[in-house]
This record gives C-alpha cells, sequence and structure tokens, in this order.
C-alpha cells in the first residue's frame, strides 16, 4: 500500500525528476540493486539524451513489479537530489508515518532513510 503511494507521487512528479536528475548513476545503482535487468540497463544506455534516457527509466520503473521500486528511487535520489525527496516527502505526510512503520531504518540530520 505505502509503495502504491510512493510510485503515484513519483508520477506527479515525473516532469520535475526529468528535467533535474541525471538518470545514469542512479540506473547504475538499480540495476546493482536487481531493480532492473541487464538488458534494461543496456538499452536505457543506448538513448542518447539524458531526459529521454530518465523518462525512459522512469516508464520502465512504473511497469516494474518489484514490490519496493519507489523506495529503491527515493533511496538513490536523496544524497543528490534531496530537494527532490523532500518534496516528495511533504506531498506524502501519511506516507511517511506509514513508511516509519514499515521500512524505517535510522533517521540522520532530519532525512527518513527507509531500509529496502
Amino acid at each position: 500500500m505505502a509503495a502504491e503511494i510512493l510510485k503515484q507521487v513519483f508520477q506527479e512528479m515525473h516532469s520535475k525528476i526529468v528535467d533535474s536528475v541525471d538518470p545514469d548513476p542512479i540506473i547504475d545503482v538499480l540495476f546493482s540493486k536487481n531493480i532492473i535487468g541487464s538488458d534494461d540497463q543496456q538499452r536505457l544506455r543506448e538513448v542518447p539524451d539524458a531526459g529521454d534516457r530518465c523518462r525512459e527509466l522512469l516508464s520502465l520503473l512504473h511497469a516494474s513489479s518489484h514490490p519496493q521500486t519507489f523506495i529503491h528511487l527515493r533511496l538513490v535520489l536523496l544524497p543528490e537530489y534531496s530537494w527532490i525527496v523532500n518534496e516528495i516527502d511533504k506531498k506524502i505526510p501519511s506516507l511517511t508515518s506509514q513508511l516509519q512503520q514499515l521500512y524505517l531504518g535510522n533517521c540522520t540530520d532530519g532525512k527518513l532513510l527507509l531500509q529496502a
């Protein structure tokens, strides 16, 4: 349930993420976490424009059946794009408390760190 709400928030923020995020390091981490497969990673690498690559990545993640896809995406964004994560968290105050119950690991400097 919480993962589905997080997925919806990422969909709402699609344009902002596409315009702001460098997808390459995110693709690498999601591949290392088995969120995306090697075929998907290779296909994404072949997209020449970073914005289009990010758009393709988000589309792929929305089609994913992995139950924690967007939890992992949120974690990957946190170090470099904390302002996006803050905006996500503001959109989901009730979800934040659910996530704390389900996935919360540690709290550092007021940032939620979710365990995957």
